[in-house]
């Protein structure tokens, strides 16, 4: 029991960071999500052909709710620009649709490796992305939901809102920062809702599947998160109003770093 309450504990915590991340960099959570999810059902023992999709899926799950949160928060504020938005939501879906149908197509460790990856990408942008004046206006709808097809899609394989793709495009065709971190909230909804449902069906019939796990959805942690998540989103929602972010940027881009070489590092012999 005592063990059961310090993993519950650990649900809750990582809720507070996702939700904070969640409103203050316009990112769905997942980033962070998803490594702590599967460091726990590893420390827990879940089958390693299951954790990692199970954790992708649960992360999807989590931002669904986070998402609500941050998005009333930004539209308080009138950040969210609901026309491009309503444009984008086709793509967004399909994507992620077609994003979780393929990673439960991938094992594991090679899943792992990909998250990894993407993690270092994360870390780089943090770093190095200046900040985005804008080169364009916004492309045509059909080049428009080809984009969003694209970030649907990645966010539907590593269990992410979408933000730290979304919010670049956004930013390059000339809108607002705060604007388009409330809109990438915005989408964020939708590639979660889409992508938690494949990852639900996908997982239904898997074998070995842990007590509490509806497919790679897995109920405890999914709840731990969402009861802090929510208040959280509208702190973080909040202080991306007033405070400048140089420091926090640089803290996340050096544990992104660390837990994607983390997962690189440790399977890739599993896939070799």
């Amino acid at each position: 029991m005592g063990q059961s309450l310090d993993v519950f504990a650990l649900y809750l915590a990582l809720g507070v960071l996702a939700g904070v991340i969640a409103g203050l960099f316009g990112l769905g959570g997942g980033a962070i999500i998803v490594p702590v999810l599967i460091i726990a059902f590893t420390v827990s023992g879940y089958p390693p052909e299951l954790l990692t999709h199970l954790a992708i899926g649960t992360s999807l799950a989590t931002i669904v709710v986070t998402s609500v949160s941050s998005i009333a928060t930004h539209h308080q504020k009138n950040a969210v620009r609901w026309p491009l938005v309503v444009s984008m939501v086709p793509g967004i879906v399909l994507g992620a649709a077609v994003g979780g149908l393929l990673a439960a197509q991938l094992d594991g460790p090679l899943l792992q490796i990909c998250f990894g990856v993407f993690l270092i990408f994360i870390a780089a942008q943090m770093v190095f992305s200046a900040p985005v004046s804008g080169h364009r206006e916004l492309p045509s709808l059909g080049s428009r939901s080809g984009v969003a097809g694209v970030i649907g899609c990645l966010s539907g394989i590593f269990g992410i809102g979408g933000g730290s793709l979304t919010v670049p495009f956004l930013s390059w065709c000339r809108i607002p920062m705060p604007q388009a971190v409330a809109s990438s909230a915005a989408l964020g909804f939708p590639i979660a809702v889409s992508a938690t449902l494949v990852y639900v069906i996908t997982g239904w019939s898997a074998a070995d599947l842990p007590t509490g796990a509806y497919g790679y959805v897995y109920l405890p942690a999914f709840i731990g998160i969402a009861l802090t998540s929510i208040p959280f989103a509208q702190v973080g929602a909040k202080l991306a109003h007033r405070l400048p972010e140089t420091g926090l940027r640089l803290a996340f881009a050096a544990l992104s770093l660390l837990l994607g070489l983390v997962f690189i590092v440790s399977n890739i012999g599993l896939v070799m």
